[in-house]
This record gives C-alpha cells, structure tokens and sequence, in this order.
C-alpha cells in the first residue's frame, strides 16, 4: 500500500509514529507531510523518518490567517496527492479530506475532540471523509455512521505499555528525580477553537506554586511567553523525554488538554484548568470513569487549589493512581496495533470491526 499521513501537531507525531515504523517494516509506502508548529519538526527530525513540510512558514494567528494556512495546505496536498497517488490518506486534519474527496482517494479523518468542541473542524472536514476515526467517549454529531469507534485514546498510541517503556535515566540529567516534582504546563491557546477560551493566569500560577513548593521541586514547560517571575522553574526538556519525565512526576497541572491526558494515561495524577472542562468525553471519561485527572473550569480557582492540596498530600498517590491506570488499561486497547490492522486491511476493516466485537481482544496485549 501507499499511505499518507498528514500531521499538524506535535501530538500528531506521538499518535502515528509507532503505526508509521510497523507499517513500513511490513513494505508499505509512508508519506509524511507536516506543517509548522511547535516542535513537530525537531520530532520527525530526530524520528529519522523522511517528510516534507508544506508551509515551513507557519501561519498568523488571526482568523484570515488560520483560513489562508487551510488554503495553501489544501491547494500543496492536492499536488503531492495527485503525484504520488496515495491508496490511503489519514490525518488529525481537514485538507486530507478535501483532497481525497477531490481525487477520489480514500481518507480518514482521526480525532478525539467532539463535535460540538471544535464545530468548525468538523463541518470542514467530516462531510468529506471516508471514515471518521475517534474513541468509543467522543460523539461525531451528524457523522455517527461513517464514525470507527474503538475503546482507547489517542494518548494509548504510544504510551501504552505495548510500546512505552518508561526510563528514569532519560530524566535524571534534566531534573532532580530523587524527590517528589511538579510539572506544569502553560498553553498558548491561540488555535481557532482556543478563541475565547482561556486558562492559569499568572495570579493563578503564582498561588499554585506557593502550593506545591513545600512538597518538592517545580518544573515548568510553557507554549507562550513566560512571566520573570516564573523563569527560575523554567525547564528545557527534549521533545523525545517528556513523557519519561511525565510518567515519574508526582503531578501534572496545566491548561494543555493533550498533557492532561498523558499524564493520565501514565498514572500521574493530573490537573487541567480551562474552559474546555466537561466538553471533551475523553478527558470526562479519563475523570468520571477511571479518576485519573481532574478538570476545573476557571471561573473556580477556589476549586483548583482545592484539589491540588488533596493530591500533594495523598499518602502513597503514585501507588493509587497505577491502580486506576491498571482499571483503564484493561478495558481499552494498545492503539498503533489497531491502526495498523485497521490500515492494512482496509477498508475490509471497518466492517470487520463493527461486525466482529471479539476482534478486540488481539489488542489488549501489553507485550
């Protein structure tokens, strides 16, 4: 087969990596097309995987600009697709489905946000797609019957056990791992379904700081610019070592969905604080089912340091939160394997998995 990925996203990267290294053990073609954002590009630099990148000159943040960024996107996708005549196309994104409706090419459109969180990406993209692909927890609206549901997240691609084997050496260099440390994470927030939206403040960061200080050391990662005062917990750590340092945190605090949810899927307790909370049913099912993160709105801060007190001075927290990890593990699926099976025998594949509940099972391994 010829398979195209197209990725946005740094997380774009982590969800199809290991699919992308099986896929082309087994003698298929991968093509990779990225554009610019965050650190995407040092990820697929330091993977070794050849891709292109179809606007390295990023995109303004304002409306006209995310809409041109589309434009250009479509119009570099449609060339390359019409090109190298791709049997599959799969993306977190709307361009894939624009071009295989255009080329007749079949395409899948991945996604774990629901459709009424990100409205625009959906009527850009879901009308158009083969196939939407999401967790059995996020609701597709109007598109439930081309929608392939499996029980899992994104984040189980390449943080389940199957495929993520957790080294403290890798962080050690970077941080002092001997005791208890905090990790927080700071958004930018500026996509179009962030407008409106907002997350920790600078007052708010402060008070939690003063919080989590007489428990151990404070480390923060931040998407946009940092305030002097927080420079001294500023931390660089590589792109490649940050869920090996996720995973040996005591706990997660940020206003960034997807570290919520990796640090959940880790077994580290974690703290989202944004507006988003009680819109996403991953991250509800993450809260609500296994207990593994929490979600604060951020009209209650009140609420916030509230929960963060209680997880900092849980006896033994790391023990109960791998027990809930434990729980979730065994009632969803190693997902590169699935993907990979998915893709491979495709489009045979969607039936066989809506007909056949006891296919499953070939994915839960932890080996």
């Amino acid at each position: 087969m010829k398979v195209l990925f197209y990725m946005g996203h740094p997380a774009h990267f982590h969800l199809f990596k290991n699919s992308i290294r099986v896929l082309k053990e087994h003698g298929h073609t991968v093509f990779i097309l990225i554009k610019q954002k965050d650190i995407l590009e040092t990820l697929l630099k330091s993977s070794g995987f050849d891709y292109l990148n179809i606007l390295p000159e990023g995109r303004r943040d304002s409306k006209a600009g995310i809409a041109l960024g589309l434009a250009k996107r479509d119009y570099k996708i449609f060339r390359f697709a019409l090109r190298h005549k791709p049997d599959l196309m799969m993306g977190t994104s709307t361009e894939i489905t624009h071009v295989g409706k255009i080329l007749r090419i079949h395409s899948i459109n991945v996604n774990e946000d629901d459709f009424d969180a990100v409205p625009l990406f959906s009527k850009l993209g879901y009308p158009w797609a083969s196939h939407v692909l999401t967790p059995e927890s996020c609701p597709t609206g109007p598109w439930e019957d081309k929608t392939i549901k499996y029980p899992g997240y994104h984040e189980l691609a390449y943080l389940h056990p199957a495929v993520f084997h957790p080294d403290k050496a890798r962080v050690e260099n970077l941080l002092d791992a001997s005791r208890p440390f905090f990790i927080m994470r700071f958004a930018k927030l500026t996509a179009h379904h962030d407008e409106g939206k907002s997350g920790i403040g600078t007052d708010i960061a402060q008070k939690i700081i003063d919080i989590l200080e007489p428990y151990g050391a404070i480390y923060i990662t931040s998407e946009r610019e940092l305030e002097t005062q927080f420079e001294r917990y500023r931390i660089q750590i590589p792109p490649e070592n940050i869920h090996h340092a996720l995973y040996y945190a005591s706990l997660y605090i940020g206003d960034s969905q997807t570290m919520a949810a990796e640090a959940a899927v880790l077994g580290t307790p974690s703290v989202r604080f944004n507006d988003f909370v009680g819109k996403l049913g991953y991250l509800e099912e993450l809260e609500k089912k296994y207990r593994l993160t929490f979600g604060i709105k951020t009209s209650r801060p009140e609420e916030l340091y509230h929960t963060i007190e209680e997880l900092v001075s849980m006896t033994d927290g790391k023990k109960e939160f791998e027990k809930r990890r434990q729980e979730m593990l065994s009632s969803t699926i190693n997902v590169s394997a699935f993907l990979v099976w998915l893709i491979e025998n495709y489009p045979q594949s969607v039936k066989e998995w809506q007909n056949n509940p006891q296919i499953r099972a070939q994915f839960t391994n932890f080996s």
